[in-house]
């Protein structure tokens, strides 16, 4: 009995094994046709071809089939610089992954910021697929992306010369070392020398707002380190980094007395920039036990750009080019 139980198992098995075979086998026979198509020019049929195909798998249930068609099919139509074919399958990647609730992998994301790479880069098109995807790396929720997708797009900008979309996922990423990296070519192809130091003091100010203390750390030791203009520290010549240095051991002492001490000191330094003591009063409350200022929430400035920063809309995907006020900006 056991052995024909067992018996019964394995040849369960291997009919799953056969079926699948044949499903690979399935798939790839009709890309083959697809791909002939593309090939010839008739990119409007294939394109109609790949769409019926998507939407068949998908109510037979086929997921996994659905998500590589429609991922090659877009390399495929990307490969022959088809756009706008290629964003619409991109875009019904995100629709498998959506719809099977798919878990989240470094294998996806990955997939999915090589779709990002391959997008022409001022399409409204590319605006929506990073919206949708960074959604989905969180489950659907309101939070703000999946810090390994933010990493894999910051790398993306940062090749692209993009340096201010650049800055914003990596400030959402836990790749300290990259944004520093990123900032460094970037103070030096598009910033004064005089404002070196500004750079990476918005880019601390900033983690230490989303409460993101180590990234903090290491964009500041990495980007004085290997910056060509600023020599050895601490203590350094610049008045700010000085402060930002003391900032950062200041943190994780807790001492309100010391942060206090510290804001006053180097008032002069950090009124090259209105916005540092506001982020500095967010810093207070979070690391250091301040109470919050009466006004029911942050206007101004630091309103929006904490609500740019922290998310607060569905609709904020921070891809798109921030307002010219915009204090995301750093030129």
């Amino acid at each position: 009995c056991c052995c024909c139980y067992g018996g019964a198992t394995m040849s369960e098995q291997e009919s799953l094994r056969c079926s699948s075979a044949r499903n690979r086998g399935g798939v790839q026979r009709v890309e083959g046709k697809l791909r002939a198509s593309v090939e010839k020019g008739d990119y409007y049929e294939a394109h109609q071809m790949y769409r019926t195909l998507f939407f068949r798998y998908m109510s037979q249930g086929k997921h996994a089939e659905a998500r590589e068609l429609m991922y090659n099919g877009a390399l495929l139509f990307f490969s022959y610089n088809q756009q706008n074919s290629a964003a619409d399958l991109s875009m019904l990647v995100l629709e498998v992954l959506e719809k099977s609730e798919t878990k989240v992998e470094d294998e996806i994301l990955e997939c999915l910021a090589n779709l990002f790479s391959q997008m022409d880069q001022n399409s409204p098109e590319r605006v929506a697929f990073v919206s949708r995807a960074l959604k989905w790396s969180t489950g659907g929720s309101g939070k703000l992306g999946h810090p390994k997708l933010h990493q894999l797009l910051a790398v993306t900008l940062w090749k692209e010369q993009n340096y201010s979309e650049s800055r914003y996922h990596f400030l959402h990423s836990s790749d300290g070392e990259g944004c520093a990296h990123m900032l460094v070519e970037y103070s030096a192809s598009r910033g004064f020398c005089s404002e070196v130091d500004m750079f990476v003091a918005q880019a601390v100010l900033q983690f230490l707002c989303l409460k993101n203390k180590n990234s903090a750390s290491v964009v500041f030791s990495t980007y004085t380190e290997k910056h060509p203009s600023i020599e050895r520290g601490p203590p350094f010549v610049q008045p700010l980094l000085n402060f930002i240095w003391f900032l950062l051991l200041a943190v994780d002492g807790g001492k309100l007395t010391v942060f206090t001490v510290l804001c006053e000191q180097y008032q002069p330094s950090l009124k090259r920039d209105p916005m540092y003591n506001e982020y500095l009063d967010r810093i207070g409350q979070l690391f250091f036990g301040v109470p919050p200022k009466q006004s029911p929430s942050y206007g101004g400035l630091l309103g929006n750009l904490l609500n740019s920063l922290m998310g607060s809309g569905e609709e904020d995907d921070g891809t798109e080019e921030p307002p010219e006020d915009s204090p995301i900006e750093l030129d």
